[in-house]
């Protein structure tokens, strides 16, 4: 009788440890109903994660942290795409915008979102979220064993499937896997200076999660662009460091609020501070207007 009842407590016991325990709510977010399992296999990354500047790069946009942006990152881009960043940079240098979508306020999408905002990562065992500032505000990895869709709705940050891995067999999921595919919404560019994508906009992202073994602080993602802009695969390790605040802030940036850039058939320009338009090029012609009625002097 005794051993009876002690089987039934145990069942009833482990039933409890892995009841659902209802929303997950993140401030004001309900990110959904999830279970929470007995042996705690998900791992703590909270807090909030900022990006990791090599002192060579100069610049925290940069595809490769460890380099400067444009030219120097050396992406192994084919002739035609060689050419386009060729033509972006001597643009920029005239003055111009270059190709850099984000010059427009365009959304900078994958992989460059992954970039240069701050982070916050909420895990369920269902989703990871993947929360960032600015225009570029969240990325969702699927991890509930889902196959990828029929058909995919193009995003700028493209649809991602993900799987979590004990690799050291301790018992707690230590990387995350995650492949994210097209098509995406374009242009992108993987920073300022216009290196670009395939205009196709259908690449493959694989990136690896996980924390530095040396420093429970550091963060990397280690991210593969496979892309018919380049002759190969290309690869870079982003790294994010915590930040020590337990209460950081986080700034809000809206590109459309702050920008002070306008093309106007074809050419760029800026708006100064008094909002009056000025050119970016030593004798630049002005805006065509002749759909407006000449200023009286």
């Amino acid at each position: 009788m005794l051993e009876r009842a002690t089987r039934v407590a145990a069942v009833a016991f482990g039933a409890a440890l892995v009841m659902t325990i209802g929303d997950l709510v993140v401030g004001d977010l309900v990110v959904g109903s999830i279970a929470v399992a007995a042996d705690l296999k998900y791992p703590s990354w909270k807090g909030q994660w900022t990006p990791v500047t090599a002192p060579a790069s100069g610049h925290s946009a940069a595809f490769d942290p460890a380099k400067p942006e444009g030219r120097a990152q050396h992406a192994p881009l084919t002739p035609e795409y060689q050419k386009a960043l060729d033509d972006s940079v001597a643009d920029i240098a005239n003055g111009g915008f270059g190709h850099d979508p984000t010059a427009l306020c365009y959304a900078a999408g994958m992989p460059r979102m992954m970039t240069y905002e701050a982070q916050e990562y909420v895990i369920t065992p269902e989703v990871t979220y993947i929360m960032l500032g600015g225009d570029d505000h969240l990325r969702r990895v699927n991890t509930d064993g889902r196959d990828w869709p029929k058909n995919i709705n193009p995003t700028y940050q493209g649809y991602s499937i993900g799987r979590w891995i004990d690799e050291d067999g301790d018992g707690t999921y230590d990387v995350l896997e995650v492949e994210t595919r097209g098509p995406f919404k374009g242009p992108r560019a993987y920073d300022t200076s216009g290196l670009p994508l395939h205009l196709d906009d259908d690449s493959t992202f694989k990136e690896r999660f996980f924390i530095d073994k040396a420093d429970p602080n550091l963060l990397h993602d280690v991210i593969t662009v496979f892309d018919k802009a380049l002759t190969r695969p290309w690869t870079a390790d982003k790294t994010f460091r915590r930040n020590a605040d337990p209460q950081p802030e986080w700034p809000e940036y809206y590109c459309h609020v702050t920008s002070n850039r306008i093309v106007i058939g074809g050419e760029a320009y800026r708006m100064d501070a008094d909002g009056v338009l000025m050119p970016t090029r030593k004798d630049q012609p002005p805006p065509d207007l002749k759909f407006f009625t000449p200023m009286q002097r």
